[in-house]
């Protein structure tokens, strides 16, 4: 399967399909039984969670002032802005509500309970929502902020083609992740790396891709998880 790609310099230049050459029916059918399995996961798993999600919510507003739910502003399909939902890990006076200031180990601002939901990825629950709606993925390239630094730059002025991955629906896991590439973003060729995997999965990706991503990350996260 070959894919056309140009390097545009600028969001808006990204705006649009992704152009293929050849097989456009089989992915064609991969994005419908995608999106098939985006629907039926999200919905199923918000009916069967919300119990739990209501404790969470509890629990965190037990800790710490302010809502349980934090959202921020950041890249979705063709550069678009999307507001995602996470479960709140940090104290609100000391949330970053742009994103830039990346989270570190041991950071002062997750509470206890923060440091929990994040190291189990349960903060990442809320997005059910966004794929459910349909601005997210349950795989694809890891949802950035907007402004998002990397090795103390702009991503988009360390990966000329840093855009191209916005393509496609950003996930709740993705390629990157399953390969150890998570965490702060503070060395360049990790960084780099990431990108090489996100534009890798955008050109190659299948249902089957899919659910292996999805059986890798349940696998991970049954082991312990490795955020913080």
């Amino acid at each position: 399967m070959t894919y056309v790609t140009a390097v545009p310099t600028s969001p808006a230049a990204y705006r649009g399909p992704l152009t293929t050459v050849g097989h456009s029916g089989s992915r064609t059918a991969h994005l419908a039984a995608k999106r098939a399995l985006d629907i039926a996961v999200s919905f199923t798993a918000l009916a069967s969670l919300l119990p739990f999600f209501v404790l969470v919510c509890i629990a965190i507003r037990l800790e710490s002032k302010g809502s349980p739910i934090f959202s921020q502003v950041r890249w979705g399909v063709n550069c678009t802005r999307i507001r995602i939902y996470k479960f709140r890990s940090m104290r609100t006076d000391l949330c970053d509500a742009s994103g830039v200031a990346q989270t570190t180990k041991n950071d002062p601002r997750i509470t206890r309970l923060g440091a929990i939901l994040r190291k189990t990825s349960i903060d990442e629950l809320p997005q059910l929502v966004n794929v459910l709606l349909g601005h997210m993925s349950l795989v694809g390239p890891r949802c950035h902020a907007v402004g998002m630094l990397a090795a103390d730059r702009l991503y988009e002025d360390l990966v000329p083609h840093y855009h191209d991955r916005h393509r496609i629906k950003p996930g709740l896991t993705g390629l990157a992740q399953v390969r150890g590439l998570r965490g702060p973003t503070t060395d360049a060729a990790k960084a780099r790396a990431r990108i090489a995997c996100d534009i890798y999965y955008m050109h190659n990706y299948s249902f089957w891709m899919d659910m292996s991503i999805i059986g890798r990350t349940i696998m991970s996260e049954l082991r312990g998880g490795s955020g913080f």
